[in-house]
């Protein structure tokens, strides 16, 4: 058995622990309410410019627009979301489940969703190149253990980040998918449902995807779920030109739910931390306590001994005697 001493030290080690993490608790309380505000208030606009991709895609299918085409699945552009530190639960640990899976069972990738429609790829697992975007040094570094092809790496977009600053990483998605590079663009990102519960999710951004985006209004709390894209009762009427237009309003779009993918990633990371932390406090507590118990068993089997000890003496003594 551990000496008083050693566990004495135990004690003020686990207790200082304590402190640490219930100071991190609070730090990361502070930051989830923020991150929570964001993304509730961001919502009611991510679901009417979510509206207004279905209407549009669906008004201009006929036109000859880059971010309109649908071709089968040769190659895949892969964003992943993940933090920068760690200490926050099994946050980066389901997204790297969810990217993995996806990885080594790509059967739901080799496939194109535009409106109702399905286009599947003939090409076989082995021939489909997968290449990643990652937000998060997280994700990019056992991405670049796995040895995949990072193209591009933005880890300072892990804290309530701006629109504006989402701007970067949403041209380079636009680019590659204009230019040919990638024929699909998937997002894999944590969706924020309370502070216990948080999803990983995966969603096709390019080519635009009407059942993808039904299924995650419906999934929005904010939004009951009966909840689903609304059709104007009338055409739209544009000037000057609608490829004029859907080059303005287009790539807008698809930044908005770059910029709401992070939002929510943001908001379970900071729910996910906070926990993590208040479980450590938790148990640093209910260790501090056990060993006091220790401590105190072990003090009053020292003074009973020394009590038994004196007695023993005083009796010998009167023996003497």
């Amino acid at each position: 058995m551990d000496s008083d001493k050693e566990i004495k030290r135990r004690i003020k080690s686990i207790q200082n622990t304590g402190k640490i993490t219930r100071a991190m608790e609070m730090v990361s309380a502070a930051k989830m309410k923020k991150s929570v505000e964001s993304v509730l208030r961001i919502r009611p606009y991510v679901y009417s410019a979510w509206s207004v991709l279905n209407n549009l895609s669906r008004a201009f299918a006929n036109y000859d627009y880059g971010l309109l085409n649908v071709r089968p699945v040769k190659n895949i552009l892969l964003v992943v979301i993940t933090s920068n530190r760690g200490l926050c639960g099994s946050f980066n640990s389901q997204i790297i489940k969810k990217v993995k899976e996806e990885i080594e069972n790509p059967e739901n990738l080799k496939i194109n969703r535009s409106g109702d429609r399905k286009i599947e790829s003939m090409v076989k697992n082995e021939d489909l190149k997968i290449n990643f975007v990652t937000v998060g040094r997280k994700g990019e570094i056992l991405l670049k253990r796995w040895r995949k092809n990072i193209i591009a790496s933005f880890p300072e977009l892990t804290y309530l980040p701006k629109m504006e600053s989402v701007r970067p990483l949403s041209k380079i998605v636009i680019e590659e998918y204009l230019s040919g590079k990638c024929d699909k663009v998937v997002i894999v990102y944590t969706d924020y449902v309370s502070t216990l519960i948080q999803k990983p999710k995966v969603r096709q951004i390019l080519p635009f995807s009407k059942l993808d985006l039904e299924k995650q209004i419906r999934e929005m709390g904010k939004h009951n779920e009966n909840q689903e894209l609304k059709i104007p009762k009338r055409e739209y009427k544009v000037e000057p030109s609608p490829e004029q237009v859907l080059t303005h309003i287009f790539p807008r779009l698809i930044e908005t739910q770059i910029y709401h993918a992070i939002l929510e990633s943001n908001a379970s990371k900071e729910s996910a931390r906070m926990m993590a932390m208040r479980n450590a406090t938790e148990a640093a507590d209910e260790m501090a306590k056990e060993l006091t118990l220790a401590y105190n068993q072990i003090r009053q089997m020292k003074i009973t001994q020394e009590i038994a000890e004196i007695s023993a003496g005083r009796a010998a003594l009167g023996d003497d005697r």
